[in-house]
């Protein structure tokens, strides 16, 4: 009985694994063998798009049509101060003002991967880069003043995160300057450390570090 039973053991055993063979391969999701996820430069030119400009109106009472507000003014000095200035020049106070008016433009979230404890970009996350630089130099966007801003998971102390983000918000300006003539008055780079993350419940998670694209002003009123 036992050998009967061992037996049938046996070919249960190998029908089962002749069954597995022949299902077909789970989808491959994006990350989910540790890669970064490249965007497209269509993903990243509707993500930076300047908002619509509403259409000129006639109020019910007689006189000219109504435009859009004037930008305002503390913006605009803090854009054109940064304009050109390094990274290690800003202060703790300017980084902090950027961010406060970042978070209401058109912005994007790439992950863009470096090699081990270095600000060099890693070759699969090249076709992100490319395609910000291709986005960026598209008629559409080609002249507005762009925020790069680095971050870091919590891994690690506070000050060296915070030079960690700055070399690689530099590494990605760099590379768009040289490969995509970008001026570079229009990339102004700025690093976070681990300061903002993006999900501060997973303090570790790929997630958080990132690099941050923002489009700061519209081409129309940068000032060259």
């Amino acid at each position: 009985m036992r050998l009967a039973a061992k037996g049938l053991t046996a070919i249960l055993s190998i029908i089962a694994i002749g069954a597995a063979l022949s299902l077909p391969a789970a989808p491959a999701f994006a990350g989910d063998d540790g890669n970064s996820k490249n965007v497209t430069e269509d993903e990243i030119l509707r993500a930076l798009a300047p908002p619509a400009k509403k259409p000129l109106t006639r109020g019910l009472s007689i006189g000219a049509p109504q435009a859009d507000p004037a930008p305002n003014a503390a913006e605009t000095k803090l854009i054109q101060s940064v304009r050109g200035r390094s990274t290690r020049s800003l202060s703790s106070t300017e980084r902090e003002e950027i961010a406060s008016v970042a978070k209401d433009k058109p912005n994007i979230d790439l992950e863009i991967t470096f090699d081990y404890n270095s600000a060099n970009i890693s070759a699969k996350s090249l076709a992100s880069v490319q395609a910000l630089g291709r986005a960026l130099t598209s008629p559409d966007l080609k002249g507005s003043t762009f925020v790069v801003a680095g971050h870091t998971d919590a891994a690690g102390g506070e000050g060296y995160n915070q030079d960690l983000s700055e070399r690689r918000a530099d590494s990605i300006k760099r590379y768009l300057v040289e490969k995509y003539s970008i001026s570079a008055t229009d990339l102004v780079t700025v690093g976070y450390g681990k300061s903002k993350l993006k999900d501060p419940s997973q303090p570790m998670a790929e997630v958080n570090r990132r690099v941050q694209v923002v489009n700061m002003e519209n081409k129309t009123t940068a000032s060259k």
